[in-house]
């Protein structure tokens, strides 16, 4: 049995802390808002006070937030993580947050503890279900001393040394918002030339972009879009994009434009929306 910190129980935190305490470990939680732990203390999650007191005497602290500035609210200052968590203890962020809040943080905490970027792909019936795909940085050694605890959420790949699995979610999520991009203006421009929709979604799918069309073609005819991943989660996540493209000198002028229908629709108060519902709003701007 192995004593995990969870930090962070929105959709995603508060269902690994879940799985975690299934699979029998002794499980620590701390979320800013108290009242989300109740359920998991509930299960026999113990709930901690601050960051330092859930990290304090924990094997492995798992910190599952929204954006690098969630991430230094907990674990820098007197109550955060690197104030309670000791040498021979290793932190392990899921966030998508990109690589320099990863260097940040290894710089913030104490010397001899261990460090791993291991975010996610998938949401929550993938965390749910342990399915996910998690893509990790971090010291060989120290990733396979970790794998076990992250199979029981899904599959650990290492990806590269520390940094390497934040940069790869942002890869990731390149291809998903530009995906999107290009499948709710495919099917604008063709309404625009008046083609039915079964015509169009016939044409979708004998293109590169068929298993997309089909998986969203139900949400996109009824016009429900059940909530996974937050819009303004991706529109986040978008900007993270730019920001280490541009950083990087790489041109990535399509994700740019993909970010701007995030944007748009965020902007019209959509941003408690799932992302996919960013194809509602293309189509209907015509």
């Amino acid at each position: 049995m192995t004593a995990v910190a969870v930090i962070g129980l929105g959709a995603m935190g508060s269902r690994v802390a879940r799985r975690l305490l299934g699979a029998g470990h002794e499980v620590r939680v701390w979320n800013r808002t108290p009242e989300r732990a109740t359920d998991l203390v509930d299960g026999g999650a113990v709930a901690a006070a601050t960051p330092a007191e859930a990290a304090r005497g924990a094997d492995a602290v798992l910190t599952i937030v929204a954006d690098p500035a969630a991430l230094q609210a907990v674990t820098e200052g007197p109550s955060g993580v690197s104030a309670g968590v000791a040498a021979g203890s290793t932190v392990i962020d899921m966030s998508t947050i990109g690589p320099a809040a990863i260097a940040r943080l290894a710089a913030m905490l104490p010397e001899g503890t261990g460090l791993l970027d291991a975010p996610v792909l998938g949401s929550i019936s993938e965390v749910e279900t342990g399915s996910l795909t998690i893509f990790v940085g971090g010291p060989a050694p120290l990733v396979e001393q970790w794998t076990p605890l992250l199979g029981e959420l899904g599959s650990a790949i290492r990806v590269g040394p520390l940094g390497a699995g934040a940069a790869a979610k942002l890869v990731a999520n390149t291809t998903l918002f530009g995906t999107l991009g290009v499948l709710g203006e495919a099917l604008g421009l063709a309404d625009g030339l008046g083609l039915s929709r079964a015509a169009a979604w016939a044409v979708l799918a004998a293109t590169p972009v068929g298993a997309q069309a089909e998986r969203r073609r139900e949400a996109i005819e009824n016009g429900e879009f059940p909530p996974r991943f937050r819009l303004s989660l991706a529109r986040k996540d978008a900007d993270l994009i730019l920001e280490a493209a541009e950083t990087s000198r790489v041109d990535v002028r399509v994700t740019a434009a993909a970010r701007t229908w995030l944007a748009e629709a965020e902007d019209a108060g959509w941003g408690g929306e799932d992302y996919a519902a960013v194809l509602a709003w293309i189509l209907g701007r015509r």
